[in-house]
């Protein structure tokens, strides 16, 4: 198992990629803090992992990532129940509105840089003292291949991002002298709940399940849409110790469709 007896936050549980992070990181032997707002969901990814694997330690904690304090309390939760902390994995954000930049309100902008950049380095600014302790730790921030591949509609989404894979390259360089790794996982098209119902939308507007597939693949060398649990592989490999002289790495988790 690449996490065996490690203690792992995952903030951003939900459906598709944040649940599947829980699971892999479950099976692959590490206990759990759940984080995200929605507490029913949290419960639900619990429930399976106490199904899955009931020898797991399993704990929730319901918090919004753009509050400091409720953040805070996911640190010291995690601590006080569980005893220290490995690994973090930065799986939350909230994107603005799709819109052409000149349509764009700067107030969502503002809204989504408080949840995916400050309330994301809020809580790894409050994981790093934990981690000192535990003498070193692992940050993954789930990134996104979008700032390296623009789409129309999506710049204040990938501004956020962009912000975040600056940011993971400073830690680096700045917490390597604690033997804590940071290192960023750009992720593309993942199949999972957001993609079979964007899919399923475009069949019910009339247009053909295997052509709107084959539109997705087309640009994506292994010829597939990677799968959600698939991705979460990848995380767990740079939170593992297999992963333990990379730092600052921005590893492609997309097929192959950026290479960059």
């Amino acid at each position: 198992m690449l996490l065996e007896g490690k203690v792992s936050i995952i903030s951003g549980i939900g459906p598709g990629l944040g649940q599947e992070l829980a699971y892999v990181f479950a099976r692959e032997g590490s206990d759990v803090v759940l984080a995200a707002r929605t507490e029913s969901k949290l419960r639900e990814v619990a429930d399976e992992i106490a199904r899955q694997w009931p020898e797991r330690k399993v704990v929730i904690c319901p918090t919004d990532i753009g509050d400091p304090a409720q953040t805070q309390r996911l640190v010291d939760t995690t601590v006080a129940e569980l005893g220290r902390v490995d690994c973090l994995v930065n799986s939350a954000y909230q994107p603005p509105p799709f819109t052409m930049f000149e349509d764009a309100d700067m107030e969502s902008w503002r809204k989504a840089f408080d949840v995916t950049v400050f309330g994301t380095l809020t809580l790894t600014q409050q994981v790093v003292p934990a981690m000192k302790a535990a003498g070193g730790g692992s940050i993954v921030f789930v990134n996104s291949m979008i700032q390296k591949k623009p789409l129309a509609t999506q710049s204040g989404y990938a501004t956020t991002k962009g912000a975040l894979t600056i940011a993971a390259r400073m830690l680096a360089k700045e917490l390597g002298a604690h033997k804590i790794r940071v290192n960023s996982t750009f992720m593309g098209w993942m199949w999972g709940p957001p993609v079979e119902g964007y899919v399923e939308y475009a069949v019910s507007q009339g247009q053909d399940r295997d052509a709107v597939i084959a539109d997705i693949t087309k640009d994506i060398p292994l010829g597939i849409i990677p799968d959600d649990a698939d991705c979460a592989n990848a995380v767990a490999f740079l939170a593992s110790d297999l992963a333990s002289v990379i730092t600052g790495a921005e590893l492609n988790v997309n097929g192959g469709e950026i290479m960059l």
